[in-house]
């Protein structure tokens, strides 16, 4: 890429701050800033792009790209607020009609997002047969019978990753007869082998719709307001990017792109590709690992907002331990109440009166902010100190739980929060703590690689073709989230035996990266609309 266009900048949404920098051609940060999270996440991002262009100057016209992590979607979630309506449609009856779509929600998430649901003929068995005709009458007679009351369309099959021919058609039958304008979340796209988590994460990808837009839009605006001529992108869940255009198809991915950020971010300004790496900031601690560079993904059903759904999420550990958590000074009891970005203001440190970790730091002697701790009563002191000893001892359990049993693991230490994690821990071999590493999460977002995703099922004996097949779509959707076609390659390969099958029968999980495609000296670019 030409000098002249090789500055990308990375945007972190926290729950205290946003973190923005600009990375240069070479990997290096040239500029960093960390500003307080706005209630409407637009004004963060602002902040947070604003600051670091002014610290570039004339450089600016170097942006080429600008990528953005954030939680919107989780909060969207857990707060129930901002939620599409979803018509559900299941493709498996007769076999499936037990337990209908959403038993399982907590019901005032259910009442906010099912608009209606039907269980209709239709999915295959393991080894491909169908298991009943696909009822293309009933799709629409179920459409027709909601009188347009819902946002989205969500259709789920069963094995529809290995077969995906009726999700598909469903998702023809419905555009016809609608139109283009409602859009259509797929279960062969979202999630894993599972009919119940698969359809939970296909239902609130569908009810995110709405939340993607406007994330996209607010960063597009951010964009065009300072009159940046840059391509944008989203951070996913395992640590690599999409397009925006991708993203508002799949605003589910984002969901835990916050610690994957910081995992990504840790493991480049380290040069480390395996520990485990302790993100601290206002509030948590989150705790995860770093395999061959990658976030390690979690092999267990995740529950999002009280949903169980198993579409791809990083292993997380997270604990109550962050610069703003409140220290009780009767009983030393450490959190779980955090005063997050309120830490100026109510820490005895900066002159407020509410005891906390970062005050339990500075005094047992950490240089924080340049400042000094002020005089306390005994009790308070006695009461920091057993804090700080408590969280240390938390740590070393969170750090000994992920390396299952591995010694020879370092733990790279990122995030505002970091003096809180002393210079030794036990479990961990050596504690790393990387330049930069205070905005890592911002960094991670702005060097990831484009990746895609796909599973398949086959016969033992004829793995290879499986494994051929899953490699060409995982290609395929890295390419669609913006990875350079003649650098995406197979970074991953996971072979898994089926169960109670007739025949040997093997599941095979391919990943796919790429550095995202490359731009000419003189190729202007612009962000991409959404089209959702």
């Amino acid at each position: 890429m030409s000098e002249a266009r090789d500055l990308s900048i990375g945007v972190d949404v926290g729950g205290t701050n946003t973190d923005a920098v600009v990375i240069d051609g070479a990997g290096t940060v040239i500029a960093r800033t960390k500003q307080p999270t706005t209630t409407d996440v637009t004004g963060g991002i602002r902040a947070g792009v604003a600051a670091v262009l002014d610290a570039i100057g004339a450089d600016r016209d170097r942006v080429s790209r600008v990528m953005l992590g954030t939680t919107h979607a989780t909060n969207a979630i857990v707060s129930r607020r901002g939620l599409g309506r979803v018509a559900m449609v299941r493709l498996g009856a007769p076999a499936a009609t037990e337990l209908p779509p959403v038993t399982d929600w907590p019901g005032d998430l259910r009442s906010s997002v099912l608009a209606g649901s039907t269980m209709l003929g239709g999915g295959h068995m393991v080894d491909g047969t169908p298991i009943s005709p696909l009822d293309r009458d009933g799709v629409l007679r179920f459409i027709d019978s909601l009188d347009g009351a819902f946002d989205a369309v969500a259709v789920c099959g069963i094995f529809s990753p290995s077969f995906p021919e009726q999700e598909l058609e469903v998702a023809s039958l419905v555009q016809d007869h609608i139109g283009l304008g409602t859009p259509i979340s797929l279960s062969q796209d979202i999630g894993a082998i599972g009919l119940v988590e698969r359809e939970n994460a296909t239902i609130i990808n569908a009810a995110l719709y709405g939340v993607a837009r406007d994330v996209t839009l607010a960063l597009e605006t951010v964009v065009a307001e300072q009159g940046l001529d840059a391509v944008t992108f989203f951070a996913q869940n395992d640590g690599t990017l999409m397009t925006l255009d991708f993203a508002a198809r799949y605003p589910v991915l984002t969901i835990g792109s916050g610690p994957a950020n910081s995992i990504r971010g840790a493991a480049y300004l380290s040069g480390v590709d395996n520990a485990i790496v302790i993100d601290v900031g206002g509030t948590t601690s989150d705790l995860g690992v770093l395999v061959g560079g990658f976030p390690r993904e979690s092999t267990l059903p995740r529950e999002i907002g009280g949903v169980r759904t198993n579409f791809r999420m990083p292993d997380i550990l997270s604990l109550g331990i962050g610069g703003g958590t409140i220290v009780d000074p009767a009983t030393g009891s450490v959190g779980p109440l955090s005063v997050g970005y309120r830490i100026a203001d109510e820490a005895l440190l900066f002159g407020g009166s509410t005891p906390t970790l970062t005050d339990a730091a500075a005094l047992a002697g950490t240089a924080i902010g340049g400042r000094s701790m002020p005089a306390v009563p005994a009790a308070t002191r006695t009461a920091l100190q057993a804090a700080l000893e408590k969280s240390h001892r938390d740590l070393e359990d969170a750090v000994e739980r992920l390396s299952l049993g591995r010694a020879d693991l370092p733990l790279v230490v990122v995030g505002g929060g970091g003096f809180l994690v002393p210079d030794s821990l036990v479990g961990a071999s050596a504690v790393i703590r990387p330049s930069d590493g205070d905005v890592a999460n911002a960094v991670g977002a702005a060097m990831s690689l484009a990746s895609g995703r796909a599973d398949q099922l086959g016969d033992f004996e004829e793995r290879e073709a499986a494994i051929e097949a899953a490699s060409k779509a995982a290609i395929e959707k890295a390419i669609q989230a913006g990875a350079d076609p003649l650098h995406v390659a197979v970074v991953d390969v996971l072979e898994t035996s089926v169960s109670y099958t007739a025949r040997p029968t093997v599941k095979v999980s391919v990943k796919a990266a790429g550095p995202l495609t490359r731009l000419s000296a003189d190729q202007p670019v612009t962000a991409h609309s959404t089209t959702q």
